[in-house]
């Protein structure tokens, strides 16, 4: 692959490679609803990441390619929206530390496949920079969504109990802002939105009980829906370019924003509430215990992953170097 070029070889499916990329997906649905959790990282992992940002950038352009591409991602995407919908939001109001902790220990464990991107890159004062940026904004995107909500002195606030024309505004722009998070490792759509004070409210809203007193709501589903699809398509493009122009430049500002990522995940505005629970409450003992077990396992799992595709890769490029 020219990493020079903004021409990329979307790969030709296999069982396998197709399983990969449906698993791909379901880290980016999974990662709408977990905190601090980036899917572009596993991406990043299973070598799809660029040809992930090409396919979404030429959807349009080279339809039938790009969709036969995306089409198991899209598949993983609505199964991890599904289930952290049901069962990852379940559990992360019985044991939220412990569920933080695996997903922070498989961020950490796949930190060195993000690494690697930059290895025996020299570094210099404009990529230290963009480091140091990357590793600022999610930490205080974080930061400021924990601030919100342990400041808070009321219950989680109904915003759409009356839907406005407003509303449904705010919905594109934030849905933008969504899409946007999902290509960029590091950046956390869940954080964000705690951030700007949705989030609480469009996991309380999703309930048949919810949808039959306030069908209106579905209004701002459809806003943040297209605002999401509008931010991946767009902003894919844009990356795509810049990694064709400065690659190894930009890693540095994703390096910095994986590394800040997993710093937010325990800190931000969802974990802030365990904390002043174990506070007022005393600590769940079980809770932590169980999240060391968790975050270890999920950094030696990770790393396992890491070490398979850097030796798969290995082979790859000894067999292309035979036939060459």
């Amino acid at each position: 692959m020219k990493q020079d070029s903004l021409e990329i070889a979307l790969i030709k499916y296999n069982k396998k490679t197709w399983c990969k990329s449906a698993l791909l997906g379901f880290f980016v649905g999974l990662a709408v609803i977990v905190p601090g959790i980036s899917g572009s990282t596993v991406a990043i992992i299973f070598k799809l990441y660029d040809q992930f940002l090409y396919a979404l950038g030429n959807l349009f352009k080279k339809f039938k390619q790009c969709f036969a591409f995306l089409l198991p991602i899209g598949i993983g995407i609505v199964v991890g929206v599904l289930l952290g919908f049901i069962s990852v939001k379940k559990l992360l109001e019985w044991l939220p530390f412990a569920v933080v902790c695996l997903f922070a220990g498989l961020m950490v464990g796949a930190f060195p496949a993000v690494k690697d991107e930059i290895k025996g890159v020299q570094y210099n004062a404009k990529r230290l920079v963009l480091f140091a940026v990357g590793l600022f904004i999610p930490v205080v995107l974080g930061g400021v969504s924990a601030w919100l909500t342990a400041s808070a002195e009321t219950a989680i606030v109904d915003r759409f109990s009356a839907v406005q024309w407003w509303h449904v505004v705010l919905g594109l722009v934030f849905g933008y802002v969504v899409g946007v998070t999902q290509i960029v490792p590091g950046l956390s759509a869940s954080a964000f939105l705690m951030a700007v004070g949705w989030f609480g409210s469009i996991m309380e809203s999703v309930s048949m009980t919810y949808w039959q007193s306030n069908p209106a709501v579905f209004l701002v589903y459809i806003a943040l829906g297209v605002g999401f699809l509008v931010g991946l398509l767009t902003f894919s493009k844009l990356l795509t370019y810049i990694f064709g122009k400065a690659r190894h430049t930009a890693y540095f500002m994703i390096v910095g924003l994986s590394l800040g990522s997993i710093l937010s995940m325990f800190c931000n505005g969802d974990i802030i509430t365990t904390y002043i629970g174990w506070a007022q409450n005393g600590a769940n003992v079980l809770d932590i215990l169980l999240g060391i077990a968790l975050f270890a396992i999920g950094i030696v799992g990770a790393y396992l992953l890491v070490r398979y595709q850097r030796k798969k890769d290995e082979e790859n490029l000894q067999k292309e170097q035979v036939e060459n």
